[in-house]
């Protein structure tokens, strides 16, 4: 035999609701600020020493990584080393040619040329 269930009253309901708990406000964690503004973070932290022929191209002795690819695409825009068709492969002159090699290279594999010219 199956027992039937009592519909609860307008009453108990509203009891039930009273009863229930608030939901907790998440508190947002303060930062810390720094000096200079943004935090750094660990490729911009870390200096390399570069070699000459990243010197020759206008590297300073030491310098970090997004430092280097900034002062190669300055490089590379100034001496005009971008394939005119494909703007994604870069045609290396004399001097840039020394960092990634005499052949026409992409963009996105410049980096692996550069950790070759670089030391801690």
């Amino acid at each position: 035999m199956v027992k039937k269930r009592k519909k609860a009253t307008k009453a108990k309901r509203k009891v039930s609701k009273v009863k229930r708990k608030p939901a907790r406000k998440t508190v947002a964690k303060k930062k810390t600020k720094r000096a200079g503004g943004k935090r750094k973070s660990g490729l911009t932290q870390t200096t390399y020493a570069c070699s000459e022929e990243l010197q020759d191209i206008g590297c300073g002795k030491r310098e970090t990584r997004p430092g280097v690819v900034k002062q190669l695409w300055k490089y590379i825009k100034a001496h005009k080393c971008q394939d005119a068709k494909n703007k994604r492969m870069i045609n290396p002159d004399k001097k840039l040619a020394g960092v990634i090699g005499s052949k026409s290279i992409d963009m996105l594999k410049m980096a692996g040329h550069i950790s070759k010219h670089l030391t801690k």
